[in-house]
Formats: C-alpha cells, structure tokens, sequence
C-alpha cells in the first residue's frame, strides 16, 4: 500500500496502526516545539486585548450556553484570525467532519472532529463533544493521518515539513510530520486555553511561527 492511501477511515485509526502501516514514529530527540518561540515575536497590545476578549467570551458562553460551534466560532477562528491564516499568502479550506465514538458502560458518547487546512501545510482539527469525554490527545492519530496522506506541493518550499494543530477548546497540541522515510512526527507539550494565561499568548505565538515556516 502507498504511503498516501488510506484504506478505512481515519478516525478508526490509532496510533499503533500509522506505526504498522506507515512506519512512522515519534521523534524525541527533534527540539522544535521546546525552542520554537525562543525567538517569536512579542504579540501587540492589540493581539493581547483580543486574546483576552477571546477567553471572556469563551468563559461567558461555557457558562450560558455551551454550544458544540463555540469551539470554532470563540476559539479557532479569531486564533486563525489574529495569526493572519485568512489573508494572502495563505489559502484555507474546511474538509467534511468525521466522528468519535467512545462507550463507557451501557453510555455512549459520540463526538465530532471538524477539519481546516491551511496552504496544504497546517491541518487544524477541532475535536468537539458536549459530554466532554474526549481529550485533545484523541484527535492525533487522525491528525496524523491526515498529514501523512497530504502529497507535496507541486514546487515544494524550503522545508516539506507539515504542522498539525488539534484542539478541543480547551487544549491546543501542535504536532509536526517530516515526511522523509520512514516518516516521523513531533508532539508539542498540551497547551492549556484558559487555565493559564501565557498559554493562550504562546498559542498565538505558536502559529504564528508556523505561518513562517509555511509560507
């Protein structure tokens, strides 16, 4: 089987399964997520005020009325905003959802993961679930997945390197595949909403590094 083909669908795969069927593997020793923002840019007082506003109307809705869009609509879209993904260079495009199943005992609760693709180089998928079973680490292999089967642009840029983000609104893990062979990712460490302030900022930081190393 090539390495680009898929044969059932990405959300029933796990992360033992790109090991059997792709080789790929984790690579520890790779320092990008450890030293990626020593030399980002301090966000403006602008990009601050909107990263506080963004956590004021999270808390506010969670609160009044949790709706599964408020992932998107309160977190993603004004992250992909500030970071500057809607506008030239860039190119954004959503893929069609796909969904997660998890049965504890006699319950069973099904989620959702809602995909946007960024130039073909940044995958950002949104894990959503009103029960809250599913953590943002759920959303990896199909992450994963997806970059793997994504081929190379037809003139490829100073790194083939593609950049994952998944969130479930309250989490944000950033991974990174190099796609030589046998391909290998890099795992961010779980980066935390709106528990911790800084987070947020490096967050934005975080792809907004990102849009440099894909441009």
């Amino acid at each position: 089987m090539e390495a680009s083909t898929i044969s059932q669908p990405v959300s029933n795969l796990a992360l033992s399964d790109l090991r059997d069927k792709f080789q790929l593997s984790r690579d520890r020793t790779d320092p990008f997520f450890e030293r990626w923002l020593d030399d980002a840019e301090t966000l403006s007082d602008f990009e601050q005020q909107a990263l506080d506003r963004l956590k004021r109307n999270y808390e506010n809705i969670i609160e009044t009325n949790p709706l599964e869009e408020v992932v998107k609509l309160v977190v993603v879209a004004p992250l992909l905003d500030l970071a500057g993904f809607y506008q030239p260079p860039f190119s954004i495009r959503a893929e069609v959802s796909t969904k997660l199943v998890v049965t504890e005992g006699s319950q069973t609760f099904t989620g959702s993961i809602d995909v946007l693709v960024v130039k073909q180089r940044l995958w950002v998928l949104v894990v959503e679930s009103k029960q809250s079973r599913f953590d943002v680490t759920s959303g990896i292999p199909q992450a994963l997945s997806y970059l793997l089967s994504q081929p190379s642009e037809a003139q490829p840029p100073a790194t083939d390197d593609r950049f994952g983000m998944v969130t479930n609104g309250r989490e944000v893990v950033f991974l990174k595949l190099k796609p030589e062979q046998p391909p290998a990712y890099v795992q961010s460490r779980i980066y935390q909403v709106i528990e911790v302030r800084e987070d947020l900022t490096q967050i934005l930081q975080g792809l907004k590094v990102i849009g440099y190393q894909i441009i």
